[in-house]
């Protein structure tokens, strides 16, 4: 009995040795978290640099029309803007063609002042551009006359003043502005332009230009709003602040130049 029952252990563990072994219980692949895909780099806009090197190498004009489509198309940073400026301050001061600029052949009976008030703009700047010293010009001499559109937009708050040409940036300063935001605000124009100016005090004195009381610099530009106006100041550290009396004050050399390119009835706008 002994061999048979072993005989038999025998025959069933043998059967089955011909099928192939069970596989062994599949193992999953750890999970793989994919990294982040970062967002796309912004575009480079390289029309800045571009336009420096316009400005460097002597090409204005090409430099101006590069900024122009740079700050009408982004915020601009400061170094444009302040480029930009520099640029138009170049291209109206002197005898650059440009399209705003008229080519004119003096006839008899023309004056300064009288081809100024045709083409809407200062006896200083047709001197500027061309040149020209005093009043005397000669029949026959060819002038080329800047033809602007402009306009003063004047930030209380930000303590700047923006000029635009035919609604285009033309040029930024850094102003005064009144103490307490006794500066008007509104819609006005320039009304008066007046070169070494004496300042009328409210008590009824008068304090001649070059007196070291006149606080009004070397140039007004009164506004037609009455006791208001932009002017120059010998105190530089009140730029940038609110620090008059009221008026917008800038640096000397800053509202020279105002005064050679803003004409009377140049609209002012002034904003908190």
């Amino acid at each position: 009995m002994k061999v048979l029952f072993v005989l038999t252990m025998l025959a069933i563990s043998l059967t089955g040795c011909d099928r192939a072994p069970a596989p062994p219980p599949a193992v999953q692949p750890p999970a793989v978290t994919a990294a982040p895909v970062p967002p796309p780099a912004p575009p480079v806009d390289d029309r800045l640099p571009e336009a420096l090197k316009l400005k460097e190498t002597g090409k204005p004009l090409e430099a101006r029309a590069l900024l122009q489509e740079l700050v009408a198309a982004t915020n601009a940073n400061d170094q444009a803007l302040a480029a930009l400026g520099e640029i138009n301050a170049q291209i109206i001061l002197t005898a650059l063609p440009a399209a705003e600029k008229v080519d004119y052949t003096i006839q008899a009976g023309d004056t300064l002042g009288k081809l100024a008030s045709r083409y809407g703009t200062t006896i200083e700047l047709i001197r500027a551009a061309n040149h020209i010293t005093g009043d005397k010009i000669r029949v026959g001499d060819r002038l080329r006359i800047y033809q602007g559109k402009f306009a003063v937009a004047v930030s209380k708050s930000a303590n700047t003043l923006t000029v635009t040409d035919a609604g285009k940036f033309f040029k930024r300063y850094r102003v005064g502005t009144g103490q307490f935001s006794k500066t008007p605000t509104g819609e006005f124009k320039i009304t008066t332009r007046i070169e070494n100016p004496p300042w009328y005090r409210s008590d009824g004195k008068t304090v001649p230009f070059g007196d070291a009381e006149n606080i009004l610099g070397t140039h007004w530009l009164g506004l037609d709003v009455r006791g208001y106006g932009i002017h120059g100041t010998w105190e530089t550290n009140s730029i940038g602040k609110q620090s008059s009396a009221g008026c917008i004050r800038l640096l000397n050399g800053d509202v020279g130049e105002l005064f050679t390119i803003l004409p009377v009835g140049t609209p002012v706008t002034i904003h908190d």
